[in-house]
């Protein structure tokens, strides 16, 4: 059992998809007799499960959480994800456990790990609604316009044009949270727990051969059967779970709006920019420790972060 430093709450696995983040953290958790908190903001939905890439219950050494805990349908945020995360780190805390989260959803992992506060209008509710059909009847420039008397600072850094962000900074504003303020903690965070982070990366044509090859295995795996259950459910393209890259294709190759291979092809392209986008989200992060999974075998990249974790 490895005893980790005074103070130390968490470690955090992360990097872009099908770097190979599940199998580090796994193995991890099961080392320190502890648990693996998902992060990724599609796992979270049940039924979801091949187009995510959703370890199973059996291919798992150490319990996997913050999977299968909303229908498709519900409507989930990181502000949510922010309370239910914590909730895990403090059961595990209490427990002697060092939580181990896993995962590419970068703003999540912020928002449980470091000081992130959100508005309670985070969901849809009468005031959004307000707020969006004030937009609608004085337009976007007024919209703006009323932010920058409230909330000047916040006003200078968004764009008037940009109403969703807008009506998000006014209500802040009603909450007495900064949208300005906030949005600088992004490059100088301020810790709510103290956490090892680590990062996984490959070579860049490794890694899209990669997330290709996942994409052929979700196929096989029966995918389209996976987003056609879904769609029997009632579960339209409108909502944000069926907007996931893998389903959002595959309902337009049902609605004719291309053939299913070519939704094959276009769901790897996007798997690939989607990559390219995590690794520069995390780049901007210095404490995220490195390592290049074409160099280091699991089991060496594991054994670095046990002596890490040691001396914390």
């Amino acid at each position: 059992m490895v005893s980790p430093g005074a103070g130390l709450s968490a470690v955090a696995i992360v990097g872009p998809t099908a770097v190979g983040k599940s199998d580090v953290a796994d193995r991890l958790a099961a080392r320190l007799s502890s648990e693996v908190l998902s992060c990724d903001a599609m796992q979270i939905y049940r039924g979801m499960d091949i187009g995510t890439a959703k370890m199973a219950p059996d291919e798992c050494t150490a319990p996997l959480r913050l999977v299968d805990i909303v229908e498709p349908g519900v409507a989930y945020s990181a502000a949510l994800y922010q309370a239910d995360a914590r909730a895990h780190v403090e059961r595990l805390l209490g427990s002697g456990c060092l939580p181990v989260f896993c995962g590419g959803t970068g703003l999540y992992l912020k928002a449980a790990l470091d000081e992130m506060d959100f508005p309670s209008g985070e969901l849809e509710d009468d005031r959004r609604a307000g707020y969006q059909e004030l937009a609608e009847r004085i337009g976007e420039e007024e919209l703006h316009a009323l932010l920058a008397e409230r909330d000047p600072e916040s006003a200078a850094v968004i764009h008037p044009h940009n109403v969703r962000r807008v009506i998000r900074a006014l209500e802040m504003h009603d909450d007495g949270i900064s949208y300005a303020q906030q949005k600088s903690q992004f490059s100088v965070p301020r810790e709510h727990y103290h956490a090892l982070w680590f990062g996984l990366t490959r070579n860049r044509e490794v890694l899209y051969e990669r997330i290709n090859l996942r994409v052929d295995l979700m196929f096989e795996q029966g995918l389209v059967d996976e987003v056609r259950g879904l769609m029997d459910q009632g579960l339209g393209d409108a909502l944000t779970s069926m907007q996931a890259i893998g389903y959002k294709e595959i309902i337009d190759a049902f609605n004719g709006v291309m053939s299913m291979d070519e939704a094959r092809e276009l769901i790897k392209m996007r798997s690939r920019r989607y990559a390219k986008r995590q690794l520069s989200w995390f780049k901007r992060d210095d404490r995220i420790v490195w390592f290049d999974m074409d160099e280091f075998t699991i089991d060496k990249v594991v054994e670095d972060i046990l002596h890490r974790i040691e001396a914390a």
